[in-house]
């Protein structure tokens, strides 16, 4: 047993009976630290000149990682440090930027077994190491040790005798080299010079990005002021300070890993598209690619939302459909519930429209003002990935004040899969004010629509859409005749 002065730099090992602690002795360097080529073998973040962000919709990223690195000429290793720890080793390439042609991969290996105190002591489990405990009355002082086993707790063997658990310090001698303290890449290169600017660029899941948008309606002037965001989650196990950010819109197709054989709010802008202050979208490929135009930090376990677009003065129709059923035709129905009409908002993504912009899919949340002023939630919906000049029409629930009675007032079966009936169909308005609601009748097989009350339109080849103003707390009732084959 070895006692040491109680005053040490081990002054803040554990009182007996607490839990143990882990120190490692690092061991020497066998590298000089005036030889800057010598250092240069292991780079980190700190070495880096220039980073870039590139998110797709499928959870996945591009990175582009520049640093500026020195090596011995010849065959050398790098160690690559603080890449993601979601990496996809065989997607990363690596090249020269001051030199091309004269730095190349012999070999690769992607290091992912980090250092902990649970895998340290599993590695010496078998092997000596040492014990700093305290004592009142030497202090403190230090044991050596056999660690026999880690499972369920340490189980030591000193002087003969076996220990469950121990109070006090482990001491390791070194970090076994198997272990690393961050995720790296660790390759053999083929260099012939020594200065670098070295790009590496890999695939990494566990970045994915979504679009969100606000929109702030105003009922009366039929018009909407739109905010776009870029809602980014960073799950990858690495940070990229200072980053060039861009993001893809459009679906990339990934090729699917091969299974195992046994699993087979409005701050007063311009009428008008702000962009330059937002993400600058361009055609790329197939898709649209958007890029931030100043570079940001994007942390490790960090949900980051930057600017997409603003646009004001954007003009919008609200609609109010009332929907039927196909099998509404074939058979005798008993006597609809009350329903209400659903609510419907558009408007066209065209320059004109102040818009104009390809519009990433995500989900567009509609505000409007109560009587006091105040902005309140009234629905939302999901958009998919619309380009421009196209619709986009957003579904915000069921119209509390208009509600709808439908009833079959006749029905006869003619034989040979063809049908002839009757509808009656009543809508209600309880607002202050008019409505225009679009009853849409989805038509099976052929039809034609014998006897009507209102005027429809054939807006496709299985829909005829009738479309009734409604005064102001008042009825109207659309009465029509079908006959329908199959």
């Amino acid at each position: 047993m070895k006692y040491l002065p109680a005053l040490t730099a081990l002054a803040c090992c554990t009182l007996a009976g607490a839990q143990p602690e882990l120190q490692v002795t690092a061991p020497a360097a066998h590298l000089s630290v005036s030889d800057p080529l010598a250092l240069s073998k292991q780079t980190t973040e700190d070495d880096q000149t220039d980073v870039a962000v590139t998110v797709y919709n499928n959870n996945l990223a591009l990175v582009r990682d520049t640093r500026s690195v020195k090596l011995l000429p010849g065959e050398t290793t790098l160690q690559f440090m603080d890449v993601a720890e979601l990496i996809k080793p065989q997607t990363v390439s690596l090249r020269s930027l001051k030199a091309p042609g004269k730095l190349r991969i012999l070999e690769q290996n992607y290091e992912y077994d980090l250092m902990s105190p649970e895998k340290l002591m599993e590695k010496y489990v078998g092997k000596d190491v040492r014990l700093i405990n305290k004592s009142e009355d030497y202090g403190f002082y230090e044991q050596a040790a056999k660690l026999l086993s880690v499972n369920g707790g340490p189980v030591y063997q000193i002087d003969g005798d076996i220990y469950l658990g121990h109070p006090g310090n482990v001491v390791l001698p070194e970090i076994p080299e198997e272990l690393i303290a961050k995720p790296s890449l660790i390759w053999t290169l083929d260099n012939e010079g020594t200065d670098h600017d070295v790009e590496v660029t890999y695939l990494t899941n566990g970045i994915s990005w979504s679009a969100d948008y606000v929109m702030h309606y105003r009922e009366d002037e039929a018009t909407m002021d739109l905010e776009g965001w870029v809602t980014l989650n960073n799950n990858s196990g690495a940070t990229y300070r200072n980053a060039e950010l861009k993001v893809v819109a459009g679906e990339v197709n990934v090729a699917p890993e091969p299974m195992p054989m046994a699993e087979m709010a409005y701050a007063g802008a311009p009428a008008m598209m702000r962009k330059s202050a937002d993400m600058q979208e361009e055609s790329f490929a197939e898709y649209h690619l958007y890029t931030l135009p100043r570079r940001t930090t994007i942390k490790q376990n960090q949900s980051k939302q930057v600017s997409l677009l603003a646009a004001s003065g954007v003009k919008v129709d609200k609609t109010y459909e009332f929907r039927g059923q196909q099998y509404f035709y074939s058979q005798r129905t008993p006597q609809f519930p009350t329903q209400n009409a659903q609510t419907f908002l558009s408007f066209q993504n065209e320059e004109e429209n102040q818009m104009g912009m390809p519009l990433p899919a995500g989900v567009m949340r509609v505000y409007q003002a109560d009587s006091s002023g105040a902005l309140q939630f009234s629905g939302e919906d999901r958009i998919d990935h619309t380009a421009k000049n196209e619709e986009v029409k957003l579904f915000l629930g069921e119209a509390f004040d208009i509600v709808g009675d439908r009833k079959q007032t006749d029905w006869r079966d003619l034989g040979s899969n063809a049908y002839e009936t009757a509808f009656e169909v009543s809508i209600r308005n309880r607002k202050d004010t008019p409505v225009k609601v679009d009853v849409v009748e989805p038509m099976p097989g052929d039809w034609k629509i014998l006897e009507k009350s209102h005027d429809y339109e054939k807006v496709d080849a299985f829909s005829a859409v009738f479309s009734l103003e409604v005064p102001a707390d008042s009825e109207q009732i659309l009465t029509y005749r079908v006959r329908v084959t199959y």
